[in-house]
């Protein structure tokens, strides 16, 4: 039986995104750390495909695949191999983004004005605001 997709975002979850959009064929920071051997973890268990707004953009699948490429060897003997590049969202089983939250199904829990102060992970203080 085929193993299920696990969707991964590049900005903010693979790349560190510490400059902020540069284009889409710009990825100047470094990875977050422990994203490529989470990676190869959990390609024992899903097919990883990575999906990001860049990947429609000209120049940004090329930019993501090899800057996974250069990135993944580093620390490993090996770069990652057996991704997937979808020009879709695709049908994952869980995904993984720093830009969204887990519906609950139950509207009547979500604030619009709330949202409107949501933060990634990399931009919030430790007492959850923005720096």
């Amino acid at each position: 039986m085929s193993k299920p997709i696990l969707c991964l975002d590049f900005d903010g979850v693979i790349h560190s995104y510490s400059s902020g959009w540069k284009g889409a064929d710009v990825i100047p920071d470094p990875p977050v750390p422990g994203a490529f051997d989470f990676i190869r973890r959990a390609q024992a268990h899903f097919r990883i495909a990575i999906y990001s707004s860049r990947s429609q953009q000209p120049g940004g699948l090329e930019a993501m695949k090899d800057y996974v490429a250069l990135n993944s060897e580093i620390g490993f003997r090996d770069p990652i191999t057996g991704l997937e590049w979808p020009l879709e969202k695709p049908p994952a089983m869980v995904t993984i983004d720093d830009r969204a939250l887990c519906f609950t199904g139950n509207w009547a829990e979500y604030d619009p004005a709330e949202l409107m102060r949501f933060q990634p992970w990399n931009k919030r203080t430790p007492e959850g605001n923005t720096p």
